[in-house]
């Protein structure tokens, strides 16, 4: 029994003397990655490079750059012919007046915008400022040009032989041209003398038609109701010798 407890001892005191002598464990290998324009390098330490060389570097995208915003073209600046309150003619739909002037982006371009009310015919019309003078938008007429207008009411009628269909064309041009002298054209040329018969459905509706188109330039000059401005004209016509 003796003898088995000192085997058992020294079996002991050997593994304790191999625990102290055994080589301490090397850490684990790390491997330390760093950016780099876009790309990753590794860097190892020596003792690392055996567990470093079956490390794959990892290839980093390059960021994209943000889309680049729309030029915005500014516009030059151009001179404005009418201020919100004025108004103005525009030939295809007569008077109206200047409710304000706006500045909007379209198509990447800073445009300027007459907003005009037709109060008549309930509607509004938004318009460049640098396309007034293609359109034809014009202030209202003179006291002389109304005056001109107005002798032309009294003249005879001047109305050519061709047929219907070509005459109405020409008088709704002359009444779409905005021109007063025009407007006033056409109504000394669809009047009807006592003994020229009553005027057909077709020529009642142009005559109207130029009527209040002028009826309205001359009210907003002289500013009185549109109604007495259309009865003037009539009168005038009715004076004719």
């Amino acid at each position: 029994m003796a003898k088995i407890t000192k085997t058992k001892q020294v079996s002991k005191s050997k593994k304790a003397v191999a625990a102290k002598t055994a080589p301490a464990k090397k850490p684990a290998a790390s491997v330390k990655v760093t950016l780099k324009n876009n790309k990753t390098t590794l860097k190892v330490v020596p003792q690392q490079k055996a567990i470093a060389s079956k490390v794959k570097p990892i290839e980093v995208a390059p960021a994209k750059a943000a889309p680049k915003a729309a030029p915005v073209i500014v516009q030059k600046v151009e001179k404005l012919d009418f201020v919100a309150g004025d108004f103005v003619v525009y030939p295809a739909h007569g008077v109206g007046q200047v409710e304000g002037i706006e500045v909007q982006m379209i198509s990447g371009m800073q445009v300027t915008l007459y907003t005009i009310c037709f109060e008549k015919d309930r509607m509004r019309l938004k318009l460049p400022v640098f396309k007034v003078k293609a359109s034809g938008l014009r202030k209202l007429s003179s006291k002389d040009r109304l005056k001109d207008a107005l002798t032309t009411l009294q003249g005879r009628s001047q109305v050519r032989r061709i047929m219907w269909s070509r005459r109405a064309q020409e008088y709704e041009a002359k009444i779409n041209s905005g021109d007063p002298v025009s407007i006033a054209e056409v109504l000394r040329d669809l009047k009807k003398e006592g003994d020229q018969g009553e005027q057909s459905y077709s020529e009642r509706q142009i005559y109207q038609a130029a009527l209040a188109r002028l009826a309205r330039e001359v009210a907003a000059i002289e500013q009185i109701d549109e109604k007495k401005a259309a009865e003037k004209l009539e009168s005038v016509l009715g004076n004719v010798a």
